[in-house]
């Protein structure tokens, strides 16, 4: 028996298999991420390769990554069928694109924290040299230099 990715699965098979709440898959749902039809009963059916973006968005969340940022990457995912090979590498260059965005954002925090964390103030005597005459408090109020 082989698999259709357009086979359509009952949304209980769908949070069973992916592990994801069925109020989450309502909500990712909302939001544009995952889409379902109906059967003659009213009941919601996803398509198999939903599973796939249902995935992604569970590995997403696991590594903090906000699903807005999820939205933009499968913006340009078709949702009314499997995505082809190239439609997965084209979405995979963008979001490593975005997390190396973050790592180098993340890896600014972490020298950052091991001195002053921007002028938030965490310490008077090394604020009084990397800030002086409190330069930075006309930029508004908390971490400036983050």
């Amino acid at each position: 028996m082989s698999l259709d990715p357009d086979d359509l699965l009952a949304i209980g098979e769908v949070s069973r298999r992916s592990g994801v709440p069925v109020s989450a898959l309502h909500f990712y749902e909302q939001l544009g991420l995952i889409t379902s039809t109906r059967s003659s009963g009213n009941q919601r059916r996803y398509r198999r390769h939903m599973l796939r973006r249902i995935s992604l968005i569970v590995v997403a969340k696991r590594l903090g990554i906000p699903l807005s940022d999820v939205q933009e990457v499968f913006e340009s995912l078709p949702l009314d069928h499997a995505p082809s090979q190239r439609d997965w590498q084209r979405v995979a260059k963008l979001w490593r694109q975005q997390l190396e965005v973050r790592r180098t954002q993340l890896d600014h925090l972490q020298r950052e924290l091991t001195g002053c964390i921007g002028c938030g103030c965490l310490s008077l005597k090394a604020c009084r040299l990397l800030n002086p005459e409190d330069e930075l408090a006309g930029d508004g109020p908390g971490p400036r230099r983050i």
